[in-house]
């Protein structure tokens, strides 16, 4: 056997923290299980019987996905703080033009199709790499100055405001969390929590407003929305209103369909579940591959495996905070850290909206849930923390002699 393909050259062509490609591995295995199973009845109905189509369709995007991961993480993490800047402006024409000319649906123009390969992608998963890529180059270069306002805290305000402003019109949700992770990078970034608290503040206004809007246009007597004023029927408006009284007012009988359908999956499910495969709710929920795959994932093996989703997510979050704290350079743990976040707050939001604790979002499951431009941008995310952990342990590699010529 050739050496380069030995379980040794292997080892060596995979460098990094082993225990987050562990994590890769058994998260991917999970998605094959659960996204077969949650596809098995839709399959069978398009493509005449044949139950294997998505499989497939999965096992080619898990197995371009880690091809994505290999090659971001044999990248020096260097090279992306030089293209942050350069990702960051493309990132701001791409959302614009998806603002204006993407694919429409719901009211949200989210998405643009790639020609030759009719690829849909959503932009905002462009444009949530490029900004905490961006981030953590500011913060690396402005911790002398960080606690200023006017020089350490606008210039790293500005991004956020800027991409999170152009998500929301199509998608707030994903502004939201965006927003979140990045004030959260920001505070273990130093930056002076008043000027933190600031931001939360103005944030929390339009929240409070959207929450009192959602009360005052809701007639409790017959549960449904009362007809909406012109100025609030704008855009996704109607839809943002639609969510926050579907989660504050609705009885369990009026709760929007996906919701009531995946509070039977999460009961069916049990301790132990129902079994591989043997899920009932996919053939009502909707996009029960995606958005509401941690449920199918409930039904059929219980809260044993629910709570094993949980830990190795909370696993992956432990991996990198120690690769902050071991990293030499100040970009590449802000990179790691804020990279982690963004993808374990997804998950933790995919999950809690599964289980009702939080307002219908459509965030997906990283890693888990079925291949997409998502999936495949989650993958680059994990390649360049891996990347990171890779330099990371080389500098420990050419350490070690040091230590030992000096005891």
């Amino acid at each position: 056997m050739s050496s380069k393909f030995s379980p040794a050259g292997l080892r060596d062509k995979t460098r990094g923290d082993k225990v987050i490609w562990a994590i890769v591995v058994v998260l991917s295995l999970v998605s094959l299980l659960v996204v077969y199973s949650a596809t098995n009845s839709l399959a069978y109905k398009l493509y005449k019987g044949n139950t294997f189509v998505y499989l497939f369709k999965q096992i080619a995007f898990i197995t371009l996905g880690i091809i994505i991961v290999y090659f971001a993480h044999r990248v020096n993490y260097t090279i992306y703080s030089r293209v942050a800047k350069m990702l960051f402006y493309i990132s701001i024409v791409l959302l614009i033009y998806t603002l204006f000319f993407g694919a429409k649906i719901n009211d949200g123009s989210r998405w643009i199709k790639l020609p030759i390969i009719n690829l849909t992608v959503q932009t905002s998963d462009i444009a949530k790499l490029a900004l905490f890529m961006y981030l953590s180059r500011l913060l690396s270069k402005k911790q002398d100055v960080i606690k200023d306002f006017k020089k350490g805290f606008l210039p790293l305000m500005m991004p956020i405001v800027v991409i999170c402003g152009l998500i929301a019109p199509a998608n707030l949700s994903t502004a939201l969390l965006t927003g979140a992770t990045s004030m959260l990078l920001l505070f273990i970034g130093r930056v002076s929590f008043k000027h933190i608290a600031l931001v939360a503040a103005a944030v929390l206004v339009p929240v409070i407003i959207l929450i009192s809007i959602a009360g005052a246009y809701y007639d409790k007597a017959e549960g449904k929305t009362k007809e909406l004023p012109a100025v609030l029927s704008a855009g996704r408006i109607p839809t943002w209103i639609k969510r926050v009284q579907d989660f504050m007012y609705a009885a369990k009988s009026e709760a929007p369909y996906q919701v009531q359908q995946a509070k039977i999956a999460v009961a069916k499910g049990g301790l132990f579940g129902l079994g591989p495969g043997n899920s009932e709710q996919r053939n009502f929920l909707p996009h029960p591959y995606s958005d509401y795959i941690y449920a199918i994932i409930i039904e059929e093996y219980g809260l044993i495996g629910a709570s094993f989703i949980v830990f190795i997510y909370m696993v992956f979050l432990f991996r990198s905070i120690r690769l902050f704290r071991k990293c030499p350079y100040a970009f590449g743990a802000f990179l790691a850290l804020a990279l982690s976040f963004t993808l374990v707050i997804q998950a933790m939001t995919n999950m809690a909206v599964n289980v009702g604790l939080f307002p219908v979002t459509g965030v997906t499951l990283p890693l888990v849930s079925m291949g997409g431009s998502s999936f495949l941008f989650t993958c680059l995310a994990i390649g360049i923390i891996l990347s990171v952990a890779r330099n990371v342990e080389d500098a420990e590699g050419s350490a070690e002699p040091a230590k030992e010529e000096l005891a």
